[in-house]
């Protein structure tokens, strides 16, 4: 048994507290300044290209360092791990912003910080995926990942807000600053007041090379039935929920009005409905068998992409926007408390990593087919279609007899 989970009760959960608390601070400061870019450059360029180029700067360094990112939190201590990537991105914002201060304003610095921004997320994603089964007992992990879906769903709907608030008073600058300063209290938090043992791998000397640990992440994953098949179903799964996710602010612009009012509309239906869906997973923790409850999410997002392409008055298109909000975390959290349970801890991180690979690739190379396509047929159409085939995927994983028998609840011992 991990020393953690010898821990009192009251040590987890002040742990953890903590612990969200600091990963909050800096998400938040994140998201004013992700907002701010992307309204920066849409703003000073109106071009769709210089979008593109942000978007790709933004996604391709956590596509590619994922895996050996996985490596790292597999071989280190994942506490320091995320401390090291909040520092780069605050360290990058604070030059960003004294460069900026001193009238170099070119786009192309805001290319570069996207791709600061996009490796330390690729840093971070895999060691705070692997470090929360070290902090919280595993029949709590549903829970605690559905209030962390929760806590996530309202940095959404909070940061455009005051984002866009704080443009309109002040300078692109006082918002970089902003988060410099709230990376440096997560940061202080997590050295100062947070403290858990390291994994039992971190203490260990490394003998082998990190390609060989890569390789040994990617042989255990084609020995486990389950994640090959996990891994797959959600490689289509993030192809065909693209239109869902980039497509529809285009498509109330075509179908609906071009109005500012529309577009902060959806947004907010979504982000309120993952505010309660995380609400909703965090108390109830879903089904019995965790591959049910997600089976039943993708269900209910199969069914809102349809009906978003098939509703003809906007108040309609808005609560499938909220219902499918409200799916979202319902169908995270189990994903999440799947992989910690079910994946040795040795391996945690480097399917962590792979996982983050997947799921930061699969959307974009999705809007590759489907954004060409947007152009020469209705949106609506490709909303249909993908409805339709996310409801085929969804019974074919309720239907897996793997992943529903992995999906059980543990008895005694955990399955690797």
């Amino acid at each position: 048994m991990d020393t953690t989970t010898e821990q009192s009760k009251d040590n987890w959960k002040k742990n953890i507290i903590l612990f969200l608390s600091s990963q909050t601070i800096s998400l938040f400061g994140s998201s004013l300044v992700q907002y701010a870019i992307m309204w920066y450059i849409t703003l000073t360029t109106e071009s769709g290209v210089m979008m593109t180029l942000y978007i790709i700067c933004g996604f391709i360094p956590t596509f590619i360092l994922s895996p050996m990112a996985g490596v790292w939190a597999d071989r280190y201590n994942r506490k320091i791990l995320i401390i090291l990537a909040d520092s780069l991105i605050a360290i990058a914002t604070l030059i960003l912003a004294i460069v900026f201060l001193m009238g170099y304003d070119a786009i192309w610095l805001l290319f570069v910080m996207a791709a600061i921004r996009a490796i330390g997320t690729g840093i971070q994603f895999p060691a705070v995926g692997a470090i929360l089964p070290q902090i919280v007992p595993k029949d709590k992990l549903t829970k605690i990942n559905g209030i962390n879906g929760s806590i996530q769903a309202i940095i959404m709907f909070v940061s455009p807000l005051v984002s866009a608030a704080l443009l309109s008073m002040a300078s692109i600058e006082v918002i970089f600053f902003i988060d410099v300063v709230t990376a440096a209290i997560a940061i202080m938090t997590l050295l100062i007041f947070f403290k858990i043992p390291m994994h039992k791998k971190a203490y260990e000397t490394q003998t082998t090379s990190y390609f060989n640990d890569l390789k040994e992440g990617l042989k255990y994953i084609n020995n486990n039935d389950f994640l090959k098949k996990f891994f797959l179903f959600f490689a289509f799964f993030f192809v065909l929920m693209a239109p869902a996710a980039f497509l529809t602010p285009l498509q109330v612009t075509r179908s609906f009005g071009d109005d500012v009012w529309r577009l902060t509309a959806i947004e907010i239906a979504f982000s309120v409905g993952m505010m309660a869906g995380g609400g909703i997973i965090a108390s109830w923790g879903g089904f019995h068998n965790k591959v049910h409850t997600m089976t039943f999410a993708s269900l209910l997002m199969g069914v809102c992409t349809f009906a978003l392409g098939v509703v003809p008055v906007f108040w309609a298109y808005l609560i499938f926007m909220a219902v499918f909000g409200v799916a979202m975390p319902i169908f995270n959290t189990p994903t999440m408390v799947l992989v910690q349970e079910k994946v040795n801890e040795n391996y945690l991180g480097r399917i962590f990593g792979v996982f983050g690979m997947i799921s930061t690739s699969m959307m974009p190379m999705g809007m590759l087919i489907f954004g060409p396509i947007a152009d020469v047929i209705e949106i609506e159409w490709l909303l249909i279609g993908t409805g339709l085939l996310i409801l085929i995927l969804a019974i074919f994983l309720g239907r897996n007899k793997v992943l529903i028998e992995t999906g059980k609840p543990e008895s005694k011992e955990p399955a690797n």
